[in-house]
């Protein structure tokens, strides 16, 4: 493949014949609910820790339900933090958007289950069938735990394995527990459908855990793996890395063009990335969960764009759902 050329996106686009990218009529609300985690990993473009107190208020989770309840074409509602199961709105959201029978999805980093006062979230789960979208970067510990800390692989061990317990994973059963892969260093992922291969064999012979599906992910050069770039000398080279790699048949099944992404605090984004870069909404009128009443009226509109948009463009392509192509 030739090269792309310099980090613009929106030229990129242009050189490969497409016109600037445009959102399609808005089938998901993605909400990120607080950057407070139990975990503070190594590539976390959200910045997330536990010393993090930025956090959704009460009356922002209403104006959430109220915006799905005022636009059936939001038929899912992707969860996201931080871990979004410390913020104390969390059950009334999904239990809120469950009774408006909507998809709910909860990204889950596993060790959650085990921080103390949330031994019922497994149950809760289960209850309102939560579809699990669990982060495990690696089927081995050494790699796992060098990325998100001493001991979490062996968290994320057992807390898949409770799931497993509650039905979760595994073949047949309508509780999807679908993992994330994102790679450990500045490369690339390789193809989703061996790794996911790999997966089911690694985590079935030697820890007995079963899950559906695995969705590799494009680490992002923004945020704390940026700053991991900059430290080790390889900003330039992932850049180049990501650029040279350009795919334009990844660009139909961007997830910026079928979801509205929505702040802690309300703001209104057009992706989770463009939201860590404080890049506001590129569509005119609402600018925040307050001012968005029809979301039919995003339809059209340009998404805000820069040169992170080569992370979800390059090889497979890269989105909250894994691989594009």
């Amino acid at each position: 493949m030739e090269a792309a050329g310099p980090a613009d996106f929106d030229a990129t686009l242009g050189r490969a014949g497409l016109g600037a990218l445009r959102r399609e009529p808005p089938s998901t609300l993605q909400v990120n609910v607080g950057k407070r985690c139990n975990q503070a990993c190594h590539h976390c473009h959200v910045d997330a820790g536990p010393a993090r107190t930025e956090m959704m208020a009460a009356p922002t989770v209403e104006r959430v339900l109220d915006v799905l309840a005022a636009n059936p074409c939001l038929a899912t509602l992707d969860v996201t933090g931080g871990a979004p199961e410390l913020n104390p709105g969390f059950r009334r959201l999904v239990a809120g958007a469950r009774a408006l029978d909507r998809t709910v999805i909860v990204r889950c980093n596993l060790t959650v289950l085990f921080v103390e006062g949330l031994a019922w979230l497994p149950e809760f789960y289960r209850a309102h069938e939560v579809v699990l979208v669990c982060s495990l970067p690696c089927y081995t510990a050494d790699n796992v735990d060098r990325q998100r800390g001493r001991g979490v692989f062996d968290g994320s061990i057992r807390a898949l394995r409770l799931l497993n317990e509650l039905g979760y994973g595994r073949a047949g059963s309508p509780l999807r527990l679908d993992l994330v892969y994102n790679p450990v260093g500045a490369f690339l992922p390789g193809p989703q459908p061996d790794l996911e291969a790999r997966y089911h064999e690694e985590l079935g012979r030697h820890f007995g855990v079963a899950f559906h599906h695995l969705f590799t992910i494009t680490n992002m050069p923004i945020s704390r793996f940026a700053e991991q770039l900059r430290r080790a000398g390889e900003s330039e080279r992932y850049m180049a890395l990501l650029v040279n790699h350009f795919n334009a048949a990844t660009v139909p099944g961007l997830m910026c063009r079928h979801l509205v992404s929505v702040g802690w605090d309300g703001a209104l984004y057009d992706c989770d990335f463009n939201q860590m870069l404080e890049l506001p909404i590129a569509a005119r009128g609402a600018r925040t969960i307050w001012e968005l009443d029809d979301v039919r009226t995003l339809a059209e509109a340009r998404i805000a764009t820069g040169s992170h948009c080569f992370g979800c463009t390059a090889g497979a392509g890269s989105s909250c759902g894994g691989a594009l192509v």
